[in-house]
């Protein structure tokens, strides 16, 4: 019983298909890679961070793009043309892609890098005309009314 039917979220609501279709992947278990291992951390109510552990990188082969609702970071690793006969090899340090789902407004302003941690820092940036706003009732603020009320009441 781990298995819904989507059809008919598919069928009734529309402009929804992206969230749909995120709900499909996560039920089918395509699930994330686990390498590289990282953190994803709420500074604040608007403010987000990803931290990953990239041992055995170097910045140039960390490549970050954001396209729209996709925040994407590859790692590919430069071969220095050594033979090398490891006894234990615990550091991967191989190729990676990983992908992040961003929300609405959500941007990324800035990354760094340090001692084997990326660090990339987002941030929610709800437009304006997006915001909530108060509507006035027959054209009166609400702290208008108080002070009539107090003047009518005088």
């Amino acid at each position: 019983m781990r298995t819904f039917d989507l059809t008919p979220l598919y069928r009734s609501a529309i402009g929804f298909d992206r969230l749909a279709q995120m709900l499909n992947d996560a039920q089918r278990g395509d699930a994330q890679p686990s390498y590289p291992p990282y953190n994803i951390e709420l500074v604040s109510e608007d403010q987000y961070r990803i931290v990953m552990a990239l041992a055995g990188f170097n910045r140039s082969e960390i490549d970050i793009t954001s396209e729209r609702d996709t925040l994407l970071v590859v790692g590919r690793k430069q071969r220095d043309g050594v033979e090398r006969t490891y006894l234990h090899r615990g550091i991967a340090a191989r190729d990676f892609e990983q992908r992040f789902q961003l929300a609405n407004h959500v941007k990324v302003t800035g990354a760094s890098f340090d001692n084997g941690m990326l660090t990339i820092e987002l941030v929610r940036e709800v437009p304006e005309a997006l915001k909530p706003r108060k509507i006035a009732i027959d054209g009166v603020e609400a702290s208008n009314v108080a002070a009539i009320e107090q003047r009518q009441a005088a």
